[in-house]
């Protein structure tokens, strides 16, 4: 049995994780045995142009008839794939993309990209609402299918743990005590990142021979730039200076598209993601990092703290600075427990490549296509 997929959310140029995700699982489904077409309907929020042929619509918020037109859209494939996270969607916390579920009448898997620990009320009966109505629901961890299943009320024999995809590894370069390391932080930069805790860490290595350079690699995210400007960023400029390490930390700030981040991934000797975060249940760069055979050194949000506690990272306690330096001076002098690092990641991620995981969404796909012809 062939299929034909549709995809509901951000999409390419909008820069956002959600929208990474989507753009790298169309490719791999169009490749993918089994499918006959792929068709996106991008979320946006004013009118845009895409030249991209496999976005058959857009969803923009606030507009007359928008909803009807998308889900019209979504309709002519066999089953839809909804990207959902609640920042994507116009309404109270995102309660807009109802509008276009309710409307739906192929299958619909649903890819949750946040479960709250606690929500508010209105959270709530929105994520329950988009379960209910889906055929099938997808988190790409088990620490999300944990949380969902003990804080919502969804039904169990929906939930499907597909992880995220990963692009392929790139070449895994080894420290060395003539080269120059490169500790990464990259992303779409906005407070809650962390990155001023691994700034201040950094003077802990500033001695360390030969000396690493820490590059933070990302564009302000759209939105908190459009609500206050370079503020972050200026401020971490500012700290750079504060605690000496000016000639330490380069930023490069460019949104990397995928063949540009797999040569920078591949560079990188560490990668740091000191987030403040207590409540992350997937995190899209961690899952990238790891898959790439790189040592991390992550606060223990949940993702990082399932991922990296069998010993492909090291996990710091929040807001420490110190701890994140420490950490560092580890990674940086001791070859074998980066080594062990090395293989435990390409272990734990083993499976994950795009490609793979497209597969298991073919699968699931058709068992729902499947299940609707007999109903």
């Amino acid at each position: 049995m062939t299929t034909s997929l549709g995809l509901l959310s951000t999409y390419p140029p909008t820069q956002c994780g959600v929208g990474a995700f989507a753009a790298a699982l169309s490719a791999a489904l169009s490749a993918a045995a089994g499918v006959d077409a792929v068709g996106v309907v991008r979320v946006v929020d004013s009118p845009t142009f895409t030249d991209r042929p496999e976005v058959v619509a857009h969803l923009r918020a606030g507009a007359a008839g928008s909803a009807e037109v998308a889900a019209s859209a979504l309709d002519r494939h066999g089953v839809v794939i909804v990207n959902h996270e609640f920042g994507i969607f116009d309404g109270t916390d995102g309660d807009g993309v109802l509008d276009v579920l309710h409307r739906l009448r192929s299958p619909m898997i649903t890819v949750l990209h946040a479960v709250p620990r606690t929500p508010a009320p209105h959270r709530r009966w929105i994520l329950e609402t988009v379960a209910s109505l889906a055929a099938a629901v997808v988190v790409t961890t088990e620490p999300a299918r944990t949380r969902l299943l003990g804080t919502y009320a969804v039904d169990p024999a929906k939930v499907h743990v597909i992880p995220r995809g990963a692009l392929a590894q790139p070449a895994i370069r080894t420290v060395s005590a003539s080269g120059d390391p490169m500790v990464l932080t990259w992303g779409l930069l906005r407070p809650g990142m962390g990155v001023e805790w691994a700034i201040a860490g950094m003077r802990e290595v500033r001695n360390l021979s030969p000396r690493p350079r820490y590059v933070i690699s990302g564009q302000t995210h759209p939105k908190v730039l459009a609500e206050e400007g370079e503020t972050y960023r200026l401020g971490l400029y500012q700290k750079v200076r504060a605690f000496g390490v000016a000639d330490l930390v380069r930023f490069e700030r460019s949104y990397a598209e995928p063949a540009a981040l797999a040569r920078l991934v591949g560079r990188a000797d560490v990668v740091l993601l000191p987030y403040d975060t207590t409540d992350q249940v997937a995190s899209g760069v961690l899952h990238e990092a790891v898959a790439a055979g790189k040592p991390v050194i992550a606060t223990p949000f949940p993702h990082a703290a399932d991922l990296l506690g069998t010993g492909a990272g090291l996990l710091v306690p929040h807001r420490a600075a110190a701890a994140v330096g420490a950490a560092l001076k580890r990674l940086l002098t001791d070859a074998d427990l980066v080594a062990g690092m090395r293989a435990e990641a390409l272990r734990r991620t083993a499976g994950t490549t795009w490609d793979a995981v497209a597969a298991r969404y073919v699968a699931l796909a058709a068992s729902l296509q499947d299940a609707s012809s007999r109903a």
